[in-house]
């Protein structure tokens, strides 16, 4: 507890030196801890703000709100655009880089309305050794990242929320829908609404931590290891078959290795 404590003395510290600051919220662990913090430090001088768009799925904006009221901090949803970018649209291998200019545009824009100084992101120490063409989005738009900064990798984001009474301290990772594409296949939101639904069923079936890959006619579903024969005999069963017809798969696979963060960047 006394490196846990030694962490959030530190990064109380380093929020501490903005007049105030909007967070580019997400809904996930990293960005939510930022935004605590950055309430706790800066009161009412601190928000939120989330972008919507078919590349966020509807219920972490359901999610977002809650969040923020167990905060107490004020939020802002704002619509993003980059589905009208060709760029992004095209899904090239730096597709992030995109979609992370057109929120801190936007960002850039509520900081304006609301007088905010300083705009703080959730990237952490791990995020670097990724693949997250997104980070140069950042820098160019002079973001800053408190987590990255104070040296706290995903483990220790988590241990400092879960010291700190957040309730999602142990939620999985969720990237944008649109990871769920491979790199040259066209982003449409009808294809991001297809893997949702199907991310959807799994978990409303029991599974954690899911990827539903959107393979054309196909999508290759992810889940533990240790359940994957279990997906296989639902999946046998029929009983994921109606969403599957409701939502264009024509077939469906699960993943032998199971659920795998990042499986289809360029690095993988």
């Amino acid at each position: 507890m006394s490196n846990t404590r030694a962490l959030i003395d530190a990064l109380h510290a380093n929020i501490a030196r903005h007049d105030s600051a909007l967070v580019a919220f997400s809904a996930g662990i990293d960005s939510t801890l930022v935004l605590k913090l950055a309430h706790d430090v800066l009161g009412d001088r601190a928000l939120g703000v989330i972008g919507r768009s078919p590349s966020v799925p509807p219920l972490e904006l359901e999610h977002a709100h809650t969040l923020a009221q167990e905060i107490g901090a004020r939020l802002r949803v704002v619509d993003t655009h980059e589905m009208s970018d060709p760029n992004y649209a095209s899904n090239p291998n730096d597709r992030c880089f995109f979609c992370k200019q057109e929120l801190y545009d936007v960002c850039h824009q509520v900081a304006a309305e609301e007088r905010v100084s300083t705009i703080l992101n959730g990237t952490n120490a791990d995020d670097p050794g990724d693949w997250r063409p997104g980070l140069r989005a950042a820098d160019l738009a002079e973001v800053a990242s408190p987590l990255l900064e104070c040296g706290l990798h995903k483990q220790e984001v988590r241990d400092v929320a879960r010291a700190l009474g957040l309730s999602n301290w142990n939620k999985p990772a969720l990237a944008c829908l649109a990871s769920r594409l491979p790199h040259g296949t066209q982003v449409t939101p009808e294809r991001l609404q297809a893997v949702d639904q199907v991310e959807q069923l799994l978990r409303a079936k029991g599974f954690r931590d899911v990827r539903a890959r959107h393979l054309g006619r196909t999508v290759s579903l992810e889940v533990d290891v240790a359940r994957t024969q279990e997906l296989r005999a639902l999946l046998d069963a029929g009983a994921l078959a109606e969403v599957l017809a409701q939502t264009g798969f024509q077939e469906a696979q699960v993943a032998a290795d199971g659920y795998k963060t990042g499986r289809l960047n360029p690095s993988s």
